[in-house]
């Protein structure tokens, strides 16, 4: 939602533009810590070494087309909120071992997001305050194509290239959660605990990263086997990992295994809002019901799926959501305590609601003309909470990449998720910034 905010304006001043954050948004901010961000990164590898001065070049053209992206957060008493940012940068860096370092509110010109380079790389690091992947993948997409433009390539606007020459749709701006949280009920959530991963933490400032690059066709092709789609079998390989983590963990007892699922909500109403619009669903397996064989965990997520994916299920959940913010009560509360709130009830209760993340961005499109140039895509999920594993999904063309995103030392859940892989079939290729005494 864009705003105008006229207060402590000498007259015949411009107002200053400013932007509440969104749904999804008031929550990252609360959760920040010295050793954690709620930051993502997307990655596109060319095929050519990037030009540094000329990807600069691209980021300061491209970014002015993205207001709630060229903006700082600050703290009013009762919220936070987003105000353009003016500042020189963001700035090209050579990438780091480590990616996806917290961010802190007041450094680095204040922006909420950074640009890497790294032989044929380009990868944008981005707080989950400005936008979710999609949108994200908008900004990496249009500094991409503006930075081939500049080096004399032709590229079309479409798909996730915007026109940098066009004034910003007041849709891409919107809250869109708002306008669709409209449900006559606000169903509950799922709240039993989990099982969490045990593993030991890596000294602050470790990001362990794992890729796997394999075919689309080859898992598809193994996906339909099971009657699948490529989603559904992917969950059912990481449960049937977490399942088998568990089962080598000592343990008392078992605990459910449920995985923390965005889905772009854009599939199912129409927006082109480029901030947060995503819904969590939780797909589980409970060993303590008996031992589930794999095809049985493909079964179970497929119909998860079919179940609560859809238009009535989705919309019930964002009204839960919005039903806290449209409280009259919860509004006027200042803003320190609803941190302490939120921040006790997400430790307590929603982190421990799920054994691990996964998204999937799918298949990405772009400009026929800007093909020739890509030769993948990579997204991570970015630091977990907790001790955990996150794990990431995109294709481009015939090449699909899985990233796995942790700060523990252990890799069990990855090196049971792989070996399943290869043992249906799948020939995959690894790629990590970490070593290993053994093979995954």
């Amino acid at each position: 939602m864009r705003t105008n905010n006229k207060s402590s304006k000498a007259p015949g001043n411009p107002p200053k533009d400013w932007y509440r954050l969104d749904l999804s948004a008031i929550v990252y901010p609360t959760l920040q810590r010295r050793d954690f961000s709620s930051v993502y990164r997307l990655s596109v590898l060319l095929k050519e070494d990037i030009k540094p001065d000329v990807l600069q070049k691209a980021v300061d053209i491209a970014l002015k087309r993205f207001p709630t992206y060229k903006v700082c957060i600050h703290k009013g008493l009762f919220w936070r909120y987003l105000e353009p940012n003016n500042r020189p940068g963001p700035f090209v860096k050579p990438d780091i071992h480590n990616p996806c370092m917290p961010m802190h509110f007041k450094s680095g010109s204040r922006y909420l997001l950074r640009v890497f380079y790294y032989g044929r790389r380009i990868s944008l690091e981005c707080h989950h305050c400005l936008g979710d992947g999609s949108g994200g993948m908008c900004v990496l997409q249009t500094i991409t194509a503006v930075y081939l433009r500049l080096l004399g390539a032709h590229i079309s606007n479409g798909y996730f290239v915007l026109n940098v020459d066009e004034e910003p749709d007041p849709e891409e701006l919107e809250d869109a959660y708002m306008r669709y949280a409209n449900a006559l009920v606000c169903p509950p959530r799922p709240a039993e605990k989990t099982y969490r991963i045990r593993g030991t933490k890596e000294p602050f400032h470790t990001f362990n990263i794992i890729d796997g690059i394999m075919s689309v066709k080859e898992v598809a092709a193994v996906a339909a086997k099971y009657n699948a789609t490529i989603t559904e079998y992917l969950n059912s390989v990481l449960l049937y990992a977490l399942l088998n983590k568990q089962q080598m963990d000592f343990h008392l007892k078992l605990y459910p295994v449920r995985i923390a699922l965005p889905v772009n909500l854009r599939r199912f109403f129409p927006s082109k809002t480029l901030r947060n619009f995503i819904s969590m669903v939780y797909p589980s397996i409970d060993p303590r019901l008996g031992n589930y064989t794999f095809e049985e965990i493909v079964s179970q997520v497929h119909n998860f799926m079919r179940y609560y994916i859809n238009e009535k299920f989705l919309r019930g959940d964002i009204t839960t959501n919005a039903s806290t913010t449209r409280n009259p009560f919860i509004r006027i509360v200042p803003l320190f305590l609803k941190d302490i709130v939120v921040r006790t009830f997400y430790r307590k209760v929603q982190d421990k609601n799920s054994t691990a993340g996964l998204t999937n961005m799918g298949a990405m499109k772009v400009p026929e003309d800007m093909k020739p140039y890509i030769d993948r895509f990579d997204i991570y999920m970015g630091q977990p909470f907790s001790s955990r594993t996150n794990c990431a999904i995109i294709s481009f063309e015939d090449t699909l990449t899985i990233n796995f995103a942790s700060c523990i030392i252990e890799a069990d859940v990855e090196r049971y998720f792989f070996r399943k892989l290869v043992e249906d079939g799948i020939h995959v290729k690894i790629e990590s910034n970490r070593t290993f005494d053994e093979e995954i």
